[in-house]
């Protein structure tokens, strides 16, 4: 088979549609002997072999409202295309579609509004083209069985997995790391649920520890809450998370919804404990190794955040052991291999 892929969203460092999208391009070639393998991207931010200098806005109207211009016309004829929940392009190839969460439909006010009219339209045009789905969990596939009535029996369940590079030296002297500290990853955006997170560290009232927070900003404008104990240190590099992970005292991810949760898996790979929310796709992710919140009530996550800092060591030890072995269950040539699956399905079909 000649299979394209649109990696049109790689140019979204930090984000996990970005992620998937440039490790499982990485990876199929690798994996798949048989195979072969065409890209397709378009940004006006990058400039690089197999990207078109296309907006987004211009795709959008071309591909999911007015649905003209064939993706063929720019990557030739292919067997199968892969595609995002973002872009539904027409082809004449058998499409494969990630969907990574319902949160356009599910939360919608937790969204910039452009992104759900966006979102929407590619996904209508997916219901009516797409020979195959991915879900990347169960929780994922179950909302799109249930909100875009797609048959179950056209959903795969595609797991991600963590990416991390090596752990490099001297973090705590760059961003002055001089206390024990609790961390918190992710576009600051209203899903993510920033603000109860640092209502409940303040009823610690732990001077001795801090709360980070890292990530880029969202749509979202809102201010949070801080005190000199709640940092926000903004975007960071890729190659300082390792270390951050790895130093920090547990990975806090109190999320209202997500699609899977790539930074649960991320913090694990590394020995770093989770607090995560006990709904939608996380628990897929943390398995028995991570510590379950209400991400709706901060005095919930406030107990687990003391439990986490005051716990023995060799409970501490134990559970640290218990995150490596659950990162060890998730690879991205797993990912790659059940992914071409897919595409042998969808080609058959």
């Amino acid at each position: 088979m000649k299979i394209g892929i649109d990696i049109s969203q790689t140019v979204f460092e930090g984000t996990g549609v970005g992620v998937y999208f440039r490790k499982i391009s990485e990876t199929l070639p690798r994996v798949d002997g048989i195979n072969k393998y065409v890209f397709f991207g378009s940004s006006l931010r990058r400039r690089q072999k197999n990207f078109w200098p296309f907006p987004p806005t211009l795709l959008d109207a071309l591909w999911n409202q007015a649905h003209i211009f064939s993706v063929d016309n720019l990557i030739g004829k292919t067997d199968v295309f892969h595609t995002s929940d973002w872009l539904q392009p027409p082809t004449a190839a058998k499409k494969v579609t990630t969907i990574f969460d319902l949160v356009v439909f599910k939360f919608p006010e937790t969204s910039h509004q452009k992104i759900v009219a966006t979102q929407k339209r590619a996904l209508e045009w997916a219901k009516k083209e797409v020979a195959r789905f991915i879900a990347i969990s169960q929780s994922t596939k179950k909302d799109a069985v249930k909100i875009l009535k797609i048959p179950a029996e056209k959903i795969d369940v595609v797991y991600l997995a963590p990416s991390l590079g090596p752990i490099v030296p001297g973090i705590q002297k760059k961003y002055s790391l001089d206390k024990p500290y609790l961390l918190a990853l992710g576009t600051k955006e209203p899903r993510k649920n920033l603000p109860r997170l640092i209502e409940a560290f303040n009823k610690l009232g732990r001077p001795d520890i801090d709360l980070i927070i890292v990530g880029k900003q969202g749509w979202e404008t809102e201010v949070l809450p801080s005190n000199k104990n709640v940092r926000l240190l903004g975007y960071i590099p890729e190659s300082d998370k390792p270390a951050l992970y790895s130093d920090a005292r547990a990975f806090v991810y109190p999320s209202l919804y997500e699609g899977f949760g790539i930074p649960i898996l991320e913090a694990m790979s590394v020995g770093c404990p989770v607090i995560t929310s006990n709904v939608g796709s996380m628990p897929e992710a943390g398995g028995k190794a991570a510590i379950y919140v209400d991400p709706n009530d901060s005095g919930n996550i406030s107990d687990k955040l003391f439990d986490i800092i005051t716990m023995p060591s060799k409970k501490y030890s134990e559970l640290k052991s218990r995150s490596l072995d659950q990162a060890k269950d998730f690879s991205w040539e797993k990912a790659a291999r059940e992914t071409v699956e897919v595409y042998k399905k969808a080609y058959g079909s």
